[in-house]
């Protein structure tokens, strides 16, 4: 008989058989719990004040999971201010983001000839398929705005101050990461929508000097996007950058056990930090008030999440990628908008007259030898990056109070204010009222656009199958075609888009000559198959008649067009 078997007969003839089992379920408890029997678990639960000396601080010495977080919090940062659980719902969406991709990755080969139908198969055949796309695409767009809005609060509050200089470095690295983990996933669909997407981000590392083609070569894998790009991004997406992510969270949520998190600014006297030392009576044990407080955010989020991704939110996926047909306004990724607005003509500083402007480009292109695009791009755009992990440094008041930090939060809301002007400047419509950035067309081709997108569902596409009566119907505010409401009412703004653009010059300067008219006109291909088009009659800048047309199909049964 065994060592063991000894023992457990011995307790047996020593307690009995129901001591010795409950005894040996409560000390496999124990060690399930890293340190906590199944009496300290209940009182817990039940929200017993902690014994002395305490138990639950155990699982913070003997587990990893606990082991990165407090002990006990400072009751003035266990409200929504000053926190407002930004950090918390940032690691909660990656841990989303982990488990909706594992069950996306069942079902996906990175491969050209095959991500485009795993996604269609993912779509319509595999059970809860639609909702997990949905969930991780949605949880990846809340995470970017998140960690965003985490750094935004950490800067606000002057947490980054010493002693928590490499908590945000920390924090930095973990924004960049987020932002190339949602960018890498972008590609994985092989859509129009993300061919292009990752096209013009990829472009901007070709135009770097000296490095620039070589990287180019090893994200794409040949000189244009294909298998071997596509699977490097799913390389990075699932393996890298997630990698990175695990280990900086780690070292983060480390680092605020070290220093603790940061007391409201007014708190603490000037130059101290108090957030470590904190008196008893101020003390709130992590078991069980933060952690059952945690669980409600956590599932709250996730309850948001999943409603919506049940209901209202649809992940796009749009036709197959097609690298030779270029689809109109093009852009990047939103979160890279800002990117996309330095590089727009014209110049960066939109106040400065053309000609002045201009003569900046040409003194950096001639005297620095760098093009717009590699100075703005390649340059300005990571040292952005670069000043953020400088901002502890740079800044040397030592106080957090927000009226004794009035320059830095001035140059921070500036900042933000220029990232958002930048970011209207990035989509093709530009800034309004500026116009700066614009990128339209001529203005039938920018109606045409409007109502029957290259990718995504435009107003033309949203009328029902059985409204989409076959004839030509001329664009007027009154139109009466009959058994069709949402026909008259896209006739109708056609019509109105129209009549603006004829008094309304684009920021290009270009206007809708006064006689222009339109019609749609749908056409039956087969029986179940319409071609819907809109016909655009004009004249251009020369005077001579022009005619642009657009078209798409419908089947009955998709729902859109194509």
């Amino acid at each position: 008989m065994s060592v063991i078997g000894k023992r457990f007969v011995e307790q047996v003839k020593t307690t009995g058989w129901k001591s010795t089992i409950a005894q040996r379920l409560d000390d496999g408890f124990t060690r399930f719990t890293a340190g906590l029997s199944w009496n300290d678990v209940r009182g817990v639960l039940r929200g017993d004040p902690a014994p002395k000396p305490n138990p639950r601080v155990k699982p913070h010495t003997e587990a990893f999971w606990f082991h990165i977080r407090p002990t006990f919090y400072h009751e003035a940062v266990t409200t929504l201010y000053p926190t407002f659980r930004l950090g918390l719902l940032s690691a909660v969406f990656f841990t989303i983001e982990i488990i909706t991709g594992i069950f996306l990755m069942i079902f996906y080969t990175p491969s050209p000839e095959r991500a485009y139908t795993n996604m269609i198969d993912i779509l319509t055949n595999v059970p809860f398929g639609s909702f997990m796309r949905d969930l991780h695409r949605l949880g990846a767009e809340a995470m970017v705005i998140v960690v965003t809005l985490h750094m935004a609060r950490t800067f606000a509050t002057g947490s980054y101050k010493k002693p928590r200089q490499f908590t945000w470095f920390t924090g930095v690295v973990l924004l960049i990461v987020t932002l190339f983990l949602s960018f890498s996933g972008y590609l994985l669909p092989w859509d129009q929508l993300s061919f292009w997407a990752v096209t013009i981000g990829t472009s901007m590392a070709d135009a770097a000097p000296v490095f620039g083609p070589t990287v180019n070569l090893l994200l794409r894998g040949a000189p244009d996007i294909g298998a071997g790009g596509l699977l490097r991004f799913y390389l990075m997406h699932v393996v890298l950058f997630p990698l990175i992510g695990i280990i900086f969270v780690a070292v983060h949520y480390y680092k605020v056990v070290r220093w603790g998190i940061s007391l409201p600014p007014e708190m603490e006297p000037i130059g101290e930090d108090n957030a470590r030392k904190v008196p008893p009576d101020k003390r709130v044990n992590f078991l069980p008030d933060i952690a059952t407080n945690e669980i409600m955010y956590a599932g709250v989020a996730f309850a948001i999440l999943a409603i919506s991704a049940a209901t209202w939110y649809n992940a796009p996926l749009e036709t197959h990628a097609n690298p030779l047909a270029t689809p109109n306004h093009t852009v990047a990724p939103w979160y890279f908008y800002w990117l996309q607005g330095l590089l727009k003509i014209p110049h960066i500083i939109p106040i400065l007259p053309g000609p002045i402007a201009g003569a900046l480009d040409q003194f950096f292109a001639n005297v620095l030898g760098l093009t717009p695009k590699v100075f703005w791009g390649v340059i300005v755009g990571p040292l952005v990056f670069v000043l953020l992990f400088a901002v502890p440094y740079i800044d040397p008041n030592p106080s957090r109070r927000y009226g004794d930090r009035k320059i830095m939060l001035s140059l921070g809301g500036v900042f933000a204010a220029l990232i958002l002007y930048l970011s209207l400047a990035g989509i093709p419509t530009g800034v309004p009222v500026t116009g700066f950035g614009y990128v339209g067309g001529t203005p039938p081709s920018e109606i045409a656009q409007e109502f029957m997108p290259d990718e995504g569902e435009g107003e033309l596409m949203t009328i029902p199958f059985d409204q989409m009566i076959v004839g030509e119907h001329a664009v007027k505010p009154d139109a009466n075609v009959p058994n069709a409401p949402k026909l008259n009412q896209v006739l109708a703004e056609v019509y109105h888009s129209m009549e603006k653009r004829k008094t309304t010059a684009d920021p290009l300067g270009q206007i809708l000559n006064e006689e222009a008219t339109a019609s749609v006109k749908i056409t039956q291909i087969q029986p179940d198959l319409k071609q819907i088009s809109i016909i655009i009659n004009y004249l251009d800048t020369t005077g001579a008649a022009q005619q642009y047309v657009k078209y798409k199909f419908i089947h009955k049964d998709s729902g859109r067009a194509h």
